[in-house]
């Protein structure tokens, strides 16, 4: 199997370089490395990796340049995953970065770089058609108040499971999360799908517009 194909887009050279030797070490084939959003854009036009890993502050504004240039991305290449990093816990960069397709995108606050293994995983993730959103981010959405909400017919234990599949977590690693069965799990799951008016969809699709709901409730 080739190696995943990565870029990264990120001005804090030490940062940059320490996530590039990450990746490497887990296997994968870093193929460019940018400083800023318009050198970015050049080089995953230039190199279409599998996977753009981009901070949202970048160059040349340093406001929210890098998450521009990611959701052009995914408007303009969309068989390129896109991961985003942020040293903010900002809802709204997630919003905008997931759009109408929760597939092949990601958002983590930049602490979780850290955890290796989590990291990784979040990548291949991405890379393979899933979505990686920080537990963070999913927790304040979660818990914020909603008016007509769409998810108010979830028990609490199916919210628990819908932020975790928002994460982007197998049944079987929300399975593990949670310290239930794989069956438990898929019930919760299928009565999420029933709730939602998904249940018709294949399943992959169903989990995809399931998070979807879950992101613009509020």
């Amino acid at each position: 199997m080739p190696s995943l194909r990565v870029l990264i887009a990120e001005d804090q050279v030490l940062l940059r370089q320490g996530i590039a030797r990450l990746l490497q070490d887990a296997g994968m084939d870093v193929v460019a490395q940018a400083g800023d959003a318009v050198d970015l854009l050049r080089k995953v036009r230039a190199h279409r990796p599998d996977v753009a890993i981009v901070d949202v502050q970048m160059p040349p504004d340093h406001t929210d340049d890098g998450l521009r240039a990611a959701v052009r991305i995914r408007a303009e290449l969309p068989d390129v995953a896109v991961l985003v990093l942020s040293g903010f816990l900002e809802e709204r960069y997630a919003l905008e970065l997931v759009g109408d397709d929760a597939r092949r995108v990601g958002y983590l606050l930049k602490d979780r770089v850290v955890d290796v293994d989590s990291f990784v995983a979040a990548v291949r993730r991405v890379a393979a058609g899933g979505s990686a959103l920080d537990p963070d981010v999913v927790a304040r959405m979660v818990g914020r108040p909603r008016e007509g909400d769409p998810l108010a017919a979830l028990t609490p234990r199916e919210l628990d499971v819908l932020g975790l599949m928002a994460q982007g977590l197998s049944n079987r690693g929300i399975a593990g999360a949670l310290s239930v069965g794989d069956p438990a799990v898929e019930k919760h799951a299928t009565r999420i799908f029933g709730k939602l008016g998904l249940g018709g969809e294949p399943t992959e699709h169903r989990r995809v517009l399931a998070v979807l709901t879950f992101l613009r409730a509020g």
